[in-house]
């Protein structure tokens, strides 16, 4: 048996933000990041639509790239001193993942993160408050998932913490959102919802439901990835983008990720790689690494027309490059002496973390080391 989770509402399309003026509710924490969503008109439009509501609304701000602990604990202090009952995260996947965490710390304010991030952790939620998620870069899919990653910058590591108590209650998909971003945050957030349907599409506990969601997604991004790039305006591909993070966020959050997710978590809490960077470096040799044990990426090959993992490799090769993204991480500045002493801290964090159990190889120490120094070196792995 099966379970297939996702939000109660979703409204998606063109201008579909208006369907905030149908929520409940007396008071809205709106949660976001930094100036975007107010130079792009989403904040004022969201709170003008709350308050077509009789929905009194105040913004928690500030929420910073890889949102840390010391972020969500600030704001769980302001959900409590404002008592909302419904949070709404607005924007990219850092302010949606940063109210995540400061909704449990709301309703159970004893949390510790590291208890958090165990398979599972998270108690019974919506005592107080539910949530409502509109995202505003089409990437992590984080409005359809259980799962807010946040990071201890102290240990310099990503905690995901992963229920299904955390799939939002609402999740408007509205591709006007995303037309202010610049190429480079399309670029990487694009390839983040490829690499969310391509690890959906082989998880081990992948399902016919999630497989349609997943491939489907994988086959949008790959149409309509460049041409976004080239015409960033092109409102219609902008929400053919939106609803393929979506479709693939639908996809992984019932069948969660494997180890593209668990490497790329802690490249960017070490050293600050973009998380839809850091998986386009990784995808490729994981495909090549899990492809000794599943068909499945011989199957998406098919959709261009050829037959091989190697081949899937390749075309994701030639998506990242033909989108401006390196092909490895030496070119992101890291130095030899900082990757090798890192190196191993890494790899036992990447085995630790809860993608790696839904992998379809289970992969040893040394061979996820031996993927992350291919990755670093940009050569295709040997494993």
């Amino acid at each position: 048996m099966a379970k297939f989770i996702v939000p109660k509402e979703i409204f998606h399309g063109l201008g579909s933000l208006e369907n905030l003026k149908g929520l409940k509710g007396k008071k809205a924490v709106i949660v976001i990041g930094g100036n975007s969503v107010k130079a792009n008109g989403s904040l004022e439009r969201t709170e003008k639509y709350l308050k077509e509501a009789n929905i009194e609304s105040v913004v928690f701000s500030g929420v910073e790239a890889d949102p840390s602990i010391d972020t969500v604990l600030k704001g769980a202090d302001f959900f409590t001193q404002e008592q909302p009952d419904v949070i709404v995260g607005l924007g990219g996947c850092s302010a949606i993942d940063a109210a995540k965490a400061m909704w449990i710390y709301y309703e159970y304010p004893d949390s510790k993160l590291e208890e958090l991030a165990a398979p599972f952790a998270v108690k019974p939620m919506r005592n107080k408050a539910y949530f409502v998620a509109i995202p505003s870069t089409s990437g992590t899919g984080t409005e359809m998932t259980g799962l807010s990653v946040i990071t201890d910058k102290e240990k310099g590591t990503k905690y995901p913490i992963v229920s299904h108590e955390l799939t939002p209650d609402v999740a408007i998909i509205d591709g006007e959102l995303c037309a202010s971003m610049p190429a480079h945050v399309t670029a990487n957030t694009g390839l983040d919802v490829l690499s969310h349907g391509v690890e959906a599409y082989v998880s081990n506990i992948a399902d016919r439901y999630n497989d349609s969601l997943a491939k489907g997604a994988i086959d949008l991004v790959f149409k309509t990835l460049p041409t976004v790039i080239e015409e960033p305006n092109n409102l219609e591909a902008r929400q053919v983008m939106h609803d393929a993070s979506c479709m693939a966020g639908m996809a992984f959050t019932n069948v969660w990720l494997g180890i593209v997710h668990s490497m790329s978590h802690q490249i960017g809490g070490t050293f600050g790689i973009p998380h839809g960077c850091g998986n386009a470096i990784l995808m490729p040799n994981v495909t090549r690494f899990n492809s000794k044990v599943t068909d499945k990426y011989a199957d998406l090959a098919g959709l261009f027309g050829k037959s091989t993992a190697e081949d899937f490799a390749q075309e994701i090769e030639a998506l990242r490059s033909s989108v401006g993204v390196v092909g490895s991480l030496k070119e992101y500045g890291i130095s030899q002496e900082d990757w090798d002493a890192k190196l191993d801290r890494m790899t036992e964090n990447a085995m630790k973390d809860p993608c790696t159990l839904f992998n379809p190889r289970k992969p040893k120490f040394e061979e996820i080391k031996a993927i992350y120094q291919a990755c670093y070196e940009g050569v295709a792995v040997k494993l």
